[in-house]
């Protein structure tokens, strides 16, 4: 049975773009994954292209054509049949995106250490700074899962991920300029950790300067249904009247609408308030309530009288 978010998980991913689950995928699973792309230990590998040319050839892991849906992707009792049909996995991706979700595309990241490149005396670079695919315009939204089947340390040069960038609409490489931006975070965790992503959230691949190669296995996941309450299927959840703007409230007892209206380090004092306009508009597509609001930001600007 899918173990669907809470009211106040689905509010952190529509303020932060992203949700985390550790060390969720037991060790045996973690391992079969490994056996199925056809791992070799790294000292065996000669060079990068030896190490790729070796998961080609012995990788059991299906091509899945665009539009497939996720309940026919995999192999049944596979590894990653078995990482969909984890309880919190398929409940998660079903609050976000629906039962019937279909799959974008899927890819094995294999970030390599240093001294691969250093025999092939090649310059060892991180990934910039971008957004995936193209300009978006949708309301509609993918997520994109991560799955670590190792252990990711932070020498490894996990994940570069940005908290809150999601609705900052870019073109694809148009942020790779920015390199170190306030407030990022880089991904360490133990195996079996499981990300899921906004598609919107800025990010990028870092340098793994450790002895070990790291393992990110993606899945992008499109919606077949509206977004609408997908957690809430009983739809008891009521959205709570504007606030006192401006006032101290250390009662703290609107703790969605606090997570929803968090700032984030790289917000400026101004242009943040366009961010939480965003992050409202997003929260109605979420509930189906279209004339909620939060701290009065879009009633305000929707108060036209002519």
């Amino acid at each position: 049975m899918p173990k669907l978010l809470t009211t106040e998980q689905m509010a952190e991913f529509a303020s932060s773009g992203c949700l985390f689950f550790d060390e969720l995928i037991d060790e045996q699973t973690n391992k079969e994954f490994l056996d199925d792309i056809g791992h070799t230990d790294i000292d065996k590998a000669d060079s990068v292209n030896d190490f790729y040319n070796n998961i080609k050839a012995n990788s059991s892991i299906p091509r899945i054509p665009a539009g497939t849906p996720l309940k026919e992707a995999f192999p049944k009792n596979s590894p990653l049949d078995k990482i969909f049909k984890n309880e919190v996995v398929e409940g998660a991706i079903t609050s976000l995106v629906g039962s019937n979700t279909i799959v974008d595309h899927q890819f094995l990241h294999i970030t390599f250490p240093t001294k691969y490149f250093n025999q092939a005396n090649q310059r060892q670079m991180s990934q910039a700074n971008h957004q995936d695919s193209t300009i978006d315009p949708r309301s509609t939204f993918d997520v994109q899962l991560f799955y670590f089947p190792t252990e990711v340390t932070k020498e490894m040069g996990g994940t570069r991920y940005h908290p809150g960038t999601h609705l900052r609409v870019v073109n694809e490489m148009a942020i790779a300029k920015y390199q170190n931006i306030l407030g990022q975070k880089s991904i360490v965790c133990k195996p079996g950790t499981i990300g899921i992503f906004h598609s919107g959230l800025w990010h990028g691949a870092g340098v793994n300067f450790s002895e070990n190669i790291r393992y990110m296995f993606k899945v992008r996941l499109q919606p077949t249904e509206k977004q609408e309450l997908l957690w809430d299927p009983e739809k008891k959840y009521q959205p709570l009247p504007n606030r006192a703007l401006y006032w101290t409230d250390e009662t703290k007892d609107q703790p969605i609408n606090d997570i929803l209206m968090r700032s984030y380090p790289w917000q400026e004092a101004d242009t943040n308030r366009l961010d939480k306009i965003n992050v409202v508009k997003f929260w109605r597509l979420l509930t189906g309530h279209k004339k909620m609001d939060v701290d009065y930001w879009l009633t305000r600007i929707e108060n036209e009288l002519y």
